[in-house]
């Protein structure tokens, strides 16, 4: 573990050093456990694709464990008796323990994920623990409503209506391996905010957080099979999905695992959310403000490397400034400090995997070969590790494969536009309705074109402006229902009438 842990020159702390010398085994049922088959599998540090734990892996028999310890917390347990109070308490405990253990989830991070090791402190695990505090509030304010019925065919009768909103029940929430912990969070903190039992499904590719994370519900003290995880590969999320005794399911990821997902749910209509892939348009207007627009519009495609399921890797520029504003995109892009996570100084860290470094490279080969000209990039950076250059691509064409697939890394195609024929069709000329950026100092021509473009955000003079209270998801296959803000509550609530006859 040595040579894992020192690669960068922040030293990692004594917690980390021990939680990863430790034995990484499923929580189920508030016990820790081997996986029925006994099988483990490892987790690499993706600066040097080396292994930094064995974790157990879990499958379809673990699942079913984990289910029916979910199901009794749920049916039989405390959990569905306790005050609303009780866990608003018990949530902004864990808010509270993710900001005192900050420095230790950060770290863990960035090991396992390859982020900024800053970045992955200050945003990621900052942001969780807003999240948790944000849902504990909402757990006393879930209401029904009276309502004033007419019962048109009993006309002389009496009656006192009411509406109840109450949990789903037993909820499979399968999280990316983007953004661990923070996923984490915006499934677990509604789910539980609305009184429902989970079993969390992290990415094989980062599971270290979930389990940490698991730690944490311990401690706390939230009762046994309340909060469940099950570490393992997509058969385990395949056998949640299916499972009959799981009442909902949350799902953030890829299209096309979601689409499967869908089609495993049917078999008991289970509720289902997806938040699902993207490759969002940025816009950029000759009147930007460009000193705002350039650092904004790189930020719109290298956060968290290109990882990123909002990413603007469409940068749709009028033609006017396109050959001067793509020339100062690239050269900000040729500036930023690429190394390992656990760096502090790292701007872009590595792609989490050999399997997504491929994906990537093998795009930026198939965008050259179609006639792409790279401005700034277009291939490996170092010897090791699984990093890729920050990549502007020009002279491509709308049919391009670098254009209409989400390529999920620090590449973006640049397209210009005229401002005459317009950009708005160009936008919308995707699959996927995730996020938009806008770039204008023309409020009115912001406002038209935000209500123009198809996408679940628009950010106008900025770039990944989100927001814990405000409702987060996409159109078209971009997935369906909304996180984040009140609305997530309906994700993981149903509505029931109660009529009685005075």
């Amino acid at each position: 573990m040595t040579a894992l842990i020192e690669h960068g020159p922040q030293s990692v702390v004594p917690a980390v050093r021990r939680f990863l010398s430790g034995r990484k085994q499923l929580l189920i049922g508030g016990e820790w456990a081997d996986a029925a088959s006994g099988r483990t599998f490892g987790t690499e540090d993706p600066a040097t694709g080396r292994e930094l734990a064995q974790v157990a892996h879990g499958e379809a028999a673990d699942v079913d464990r984990a289910v029916r310890a979910a199901r009794r917390a749920f049916d039989e347990g405390p959990w569905p008796h306790m005050k609303p109070n009780g866990r608003e308490r018990l949530l902004w405990r864990i808010g509270d323990i993710l900001s005192e253990r900050a420095e230790e989830f950060g770290q863990l991070e960035a090991l396992d994920n390859g982020k900024s090791v800053g970045i992955a402190t200050a945003v990621d695990v900052a942001w969780a623990a807003d999240v948790f505090r944000y849902y504990a509030g909402w757990a006393t304010k879930i209401e029904g409503s009276t309502v004033n019925v007419s019962m048109p065919f009993a006309p002389g009768g009496q009656f006192h209506a009411y509406t109840l909103r109450e949990p789903v029940g037993v909820c499979g929430l399968i999280v990316p391996w983007n953004f661990p912990i923070l996923m984490a969070a915006w499934k677990l903190a509604p789910a539980l905010a609305a009184g429902n039992t989970v079993i969390l499904k992290p990415a094989e590719q980062t599971p270290l957080s979930a389990l940490l994370l698991g730690e944490v519900f311990t401690e706390a003290g939230f009762p046994p099979g309340v909060v469940n995880i099950v570490t393992g590969f997509g058969d385990a999320g395949a056998a949640l999905s299916g499972h009959d005794a799981v009442d909902k399911i949350a799902f953030t990821g890829s299209t096309e695992v979601g689409k499967k997902i869908v089609d495993a749910a049917k078999g008991n209509l289970k509720k289902v959310s997806l938040e699902l892939g993207g490759k969002s348009p940025n816009i950029v207007f000759a009147d930007a403000d460009l000193e705002a627009a350039v650092p904004g519009s790189l930020n719109a495609w290298l956060f968290n490397h290109g990882q990123c399921c909002v990413a603007g890797t469409r940068m749709y520029v009028e033609d006017t400034i396109f050959d001067e504003f793509t020339a100062a995109v690239a050269e900000a892009a040729s500036k930023v400090r690429i190394g390992p996570g656990m760096d502090p100084a790292t701007e872009l860290g590595p792609l989490i995997s050999q399997e997504q470094f491929d994906k990537v490279t093998g795009y930026l080969r198939d965008g050259l070969a179609d006639g792409a000209r790279a401005l700034s990039g277009g291939g490996r950076w170092g010897e090791s590790g699984y990093f890729v250059e920050p990549t502007v691509l020009v002279d491509v064409q709308p049919d391009f494969s670098v254009v209409r697939e989400e390529i999920f890394g620090p590449v973006v195609a640049a397209l210009p536009f005229n401002a005459d024929e317009g950009v708005v069709a160009a936008a919308n000329d995707s699959i996927y309705g995730l996020a938009a950026g806008i770039w204008t100092k023309d409020v009115s021509k912001a406002h038209r074109t935000a209500r123009q473009v198809k996408a679940g955000s628009v950010w106008v003079n900025q770039y990944n402006g989100f927001d814990t209270a405000m409702p987060f998801g996409g159109y078209k296959q971009s997935g369906w229902g909304r996180e984040l803000g009140a609305g997530a509550l309906d994700l993981y609530t149903t509505t029931k009438s109660v009529n009685i006859a005075l």
